[in-house]
């Protein structure tokens, strides 16, 4: 099986590449959400993303992807992770179907063990699988709301809960959730929309030059994806030490008090409900800062992640008829002014 397209042979893009690579250093940003025209490299570039996040521990043979330093306490095989093998191995990157059904995804009775043997087993589902990694839902938009709903309630807890059949059990379920649509096909529920950290837009390249440049890049992967990965390789290289060199340095990048307050304004200015606007371009802002090997935020870090961590998150204003991107520029361009 050929490997994904190398994540830094992406032409253009750049919004989405930074919006990805801020998720995968700050999981605590609660994913990406991407919107655009069909074909324009979003799934693409969050498989290739996967490749790029440094590989986790964990024991050899637990279904729940736990950290053997704190497992989840109903792992059989991580209550007795001193006498087990500890491996490495990559970041699970999990594609939830639209078509799933919640046993799928949740977890369900393990019904050969059931008929062979009589014992009542849980089989973990999607979610497990998906836990300190990435789960990835493709046309978003387009998910029931039933499974809208029990991603809702595990996005919030960070626990799946699965009830039935006589069963009982819960598990971890931590993971950066990436979603990607086209718009023309439906909208998002607002709650879902609000749970995803940063959202991005993405559209056709229009120069030629570009758009020369993808398909030449494209027929070299697509004829030789051994040769094309070696002359991307070095690219690659660079781009995974700056997501683990992000990762360990992100919690120790200050915010200064004035930054904060500039944040505060700006979600005040856009009446962006709740706080969690201000949370994301605070986190947003210290993974940009932590990707370019900073120790301090500056104002161009918040300037550049404001509208990507804000822009889904604006109440309709029938009385104005400007998109969320250009009102939130409008509104940077007013707290800016005054910072």
């Amino acid at each position: 099986m050929a490997k994904p397209y190398p994540f830094s042979a992406i032409v253009g893009q750049d919004e989405m590449k930074d919006a990805l690579l801020m998720a995968a250093v700050e999981p605590a940003l609660g994913g990406v959400l991407v919107f655009g025209d069909r074909g324009t490299g979003k799934s693409t570039a969050v498989r290739a993303l996967a490749e790029l996040v440094p590989e986790l521990t964990s024991t050899r043979g637990c279904r729940y992807n736990c950290d053997p330093d704190h497992p989840a306490e109903p792992c059989p095989v991580c209550a007795t992770a001193a006498r087990s093998e500890r491996i490495k191995r990559r970041a699970p990157m999990v594609d939830l179907p639209l078509g799933a059904t919640e046993d799928r995804v949740c977890g369900a009775l393990d019904i050969e063990k059931a008929l062979v043997s009589g014992e009542r087993a849980f089989e973990p589902g999607l979610l497990a699988k998906a836990h300190r990694g990435f789960l990835y839902v493709d046309e978003v938009n387009l998910l029931e709301d039933h499974l809208v709903d029990l991603l809702l309630d595990v996005a919030a807890s960070g626990v799946n809960v699965v009830e039935r059949e006589g069963l009982s059990v819960r598990h971890p379920a931590r993971f950066v959730l990436v979603g990607s649509g086209n718009p023309e096909e439906g909208e998002l529920r607002p709650q879902l929309l609000d749970r995803f950290g940063l959202s991005v837009d993405v559209s056709s390249p229009r120069d030629i030059a570009s758009r020369i440049e993808v398909l030449k890049r494209r027929d070299a992967y697509e004829h030789d994806p051994e040769a094309f990965h070696e002359t991307w390789a070095k690219d690659e290289k660079r781009l995974a030490s700056r997501i683990v060199a992000g990762r360990k340095a992100v919690h120790a990048v200050e915010v200064s008090e004035r930054l904060m307050t500039m944040m505060a304004h700006l979600c005040m200015q856009l009446g962006v409900d709740g706080l969690r606007g201000e949370l994301t371009l605070m986190r947003a802002a210290r993974a940009k800062a932590a990707l370019a090997r900073r120790t301090e935020v500056t104002l161009e870090d918040v300037l550049a992640v404001a509208p990507m961590a804000l822009r889904h998150r604006l109440r309709r204003d029938p009385l104005d008829e400007a998109g969320s991107k250009t009102r939130v520029d409008r509104a940077i361009s007013e707290v800016a002014g005054h910072a």
